[in-house]
């Protein structure tokens, strides 16, 4: 299973199937116009299966989007490169921190990023750079929550090639989202603090121990539960 214990084939798993129906489920909403809105299941359909933002946490009350909107996507484009950032990332932060952390540090920080962004989208609608989104999907919250571990472990073992690298990277795409149109900086942000904050806790310098693996089970529990509770009240099946 490799030395994630199979989470970056999970994600890629369950990512790319959460896609595909999505975009089944979406018939002929599908978005075709331009790159960025290639092969986009409908906004109705992501809002199904488990989209958040302002709308979904605080108009309708779906507060458990932000465990389950890292795991959508909004495009082919979208989806391509975030399975890009986890092969290159998440294999990085098992081995450093060790399966069970990686996976709690995951799914802490993609939380942390939606909900700072669902929180200014309801403060700061419509604000152009500041204000955050009514709508938003994607595992790019979580992989700034890696990038912040690994700035993390740099800091906390002092090695300053670990750190430094990941600080370019997370610099990088956040100026980089910055002058791009439907991009959700804040859940960036907040995923990076949350990921170096998880990752803290968690405390690098020491062994994974047997209760970061339950954690981790207790993670993909509540990951899992998030998007069946999106599914059932959106399409009444209780």
């Amino acid at each position: 299973m490799g030395q994630d214990l199979g989470f970056v084939q999970l994600i890629m798993v369950a990512t790319i199937g959460l896609y595909l129906a999505t975009l089944a489920g979406s018939g002929s909403d599908i978005g075709m116009g331009g790159l960025g809105n290639l092969l986009a299941p409908s906004p109705e359909m992501l809002f199904r299966f488990g989209a958040s933002g302002a709308i979904p946490v605080f108009r309708f009350d779906r507060w458990w989007t932000i465990f389950s909107a890292g795991w959508l996507h909004g495009g082919l484009l979208h989806i391509f490169f975030n399975v890009l950032w986890v092969r290159q990332l998440a294999p990085e932060t098992a081995e450093l921190y060790g399966p069970g952390r990686t996976v709690i540090i995951y799914t802490v920080s993609g939380a942390a990023g939606f909900a700072l962004s669902s929180v200014m989208g309801l403060l700061l609608p419509g604000v152009p750079l500041v204000g955050g989104a009514p709508f938003t999907v994607g595992a790019s919250a979580p992989i700034f929550g890696l990038l912040g571990a690994l700035v993390c472990y740099g800091r906390r073992t002092g090695s300053s090639h670990i750190g430094s690298t990941a600080w370019q990277y997370a610099i990088v795409l956040f100026v980089f989202g910055l002058f791009m149109n439907a991009v959700d900086n804040h859940a960036h942000a907040g995923g990076f603090v949350g990921g170096d904050a998880a990752a803290l806790v968690l405390d690098p310098s020491k062994r994974e121990r047997i209760d970061h693996l339950l954690g981790a089970l207790a993670c993909l529990v509540v990951t899992a539960g998030a998007i069946a509770a999106s599914l059932i009240t959106s399409f009444g099946l209780l």
